[in-house]
């Protein structure tokens, strides 16, 4: 049988997982699919913290390469890995229906008593990849240990069992994806505790104008799912936010409006930045844009320009 498609993905357990749903979603309508597993700069570092490493497509630009170069039709991404600007050629074809975007908590296997963000006790060791996770706990809890820790998901939950750390904050979306609901302690409120934008939900990329991909793509899509994300990565594209950024957002339909929180975050949890709004669902970009200004207004453009700004080149089609 010919293959009607190639997806390219990263090789992580997760990642496999959330291209193995879009595969078999894509098969369903009777196309054969191949995936083809692609490693990423931030794949093949799994110690530095994503901060010293971050940049522009630290997740992306291998796969971004090999759409360009025709290697592959389309790539599969949790859509908060994806740079707030895409490289110019590429285009968001499709976001499936978004998982929960929430963060949660994951202690030890068989701990007596399930850890939460209120019962760690001063000095817990607190694991995270994440810049934005860091300030918040920071925030939440100034008495913890917040502690850098890197590796895929099956990796970090390893060692948390290991008794290198307290617990380990992580997305729920792939704790969903994978399985290993049981192991959540503490599912954190999500209007409370922002998530990166496009949390919980997969980005699916094509060349621009590519109108074959782009056609059988589009029944994937999930147009609340999609708006929020418009909104969500609006706010960070008007902040500049990075991987080296404390930024969050989350974007919530509701009936004919959507609404949008955003917040931005000194590392060190010491300065956070509080805003949101409502809009209609026709223009999502506006509304990003207008909560991002209310940031700014707030005093996040100070907070912004107090963490250092290291960044890869970008990429450029052949």
């Amino acid at each position: 049988m010919s293959t009607d498609l190639v997806l390219g993905t990263r090789g992580s357990t997760l990642a496999l997982a959330q291209s193995g749903i879009v595969k078999t979603d894509l098969e369903a309508t009777g196309l054969s699919v191949r995936m083809e597993v692609i490693r990423t700069t931030g794949d093949r570092d799994q110690h530095s913290p994503l901060s010293r490493i971050g940049g522009k497509g630290l997740f992306t630009r291998e796969l971004d390469l090999a759409l360009f170069e025709g290697r592959i039709d389309l790539s599969v991404h949790s859509l908060k890995d994806l740079p707030a600007e895409l490289e110019p050629g590429l285009a968001l074809a499709a976001v499936p229906e978004r998982e929960d975007p929430r963060d949660v908590m994951v202690g030890p296997e068989g701990a007596s008593a399930a850890p939460t963000l209120q019962t760690l006790p001063p000095d817990a060791r607190v694991g995270t990849s994440s810049l934005r996770r860091q300030a918040l706990a920071s925030a939440f809890r100034p008495d913890v240990d917040v502690v850098n820790i890197r590796g895929n998901l099956d990796t970090r939950i390893a060692k948390v069992d290991r008794g290198e750390f307290d617990v380990i904050i992580v997305a729920a979306a792939g704790i969903r994806r994978l399985g290993l609901w049981h192991r959540v302690t503490e599912a954190l409120e999500r209007t409370s505790w922002l998530p990166a934008p496009g949390q919980g939900a997969l980005g699916l990329i094509t060349r621009l104008g590519d109108a074959k991909v782009e056609r059988i793509l589009r029944p994937l899509d999930h147009p609340p799912s999609h708006i929020a994300v418009r909104a969500e990565r609006a706010l960070l594209a008007a902040l500049g936010g990075g991987c080296n950024t404390p930024i969050a957002a989350l974007g919530l339909p509701y009936d004919s409006g959507l609404r949008l929180w955003g917040l931005v975050a000194s590392p060190d949890g010491k300065r956070v930045v509080l805003a949101d709004g409502s809009g209609g669902l026709s223009d999502p970009e506006a509304l990003g844009l207008r909560v991002a200004r209310l940031l700014v207004e707030r005093g996040a453009g100070e907070v912004i320009q107090g963490i250092p700004d290291d960044t890869l080149p970008g990429l450029s089609p052949p």
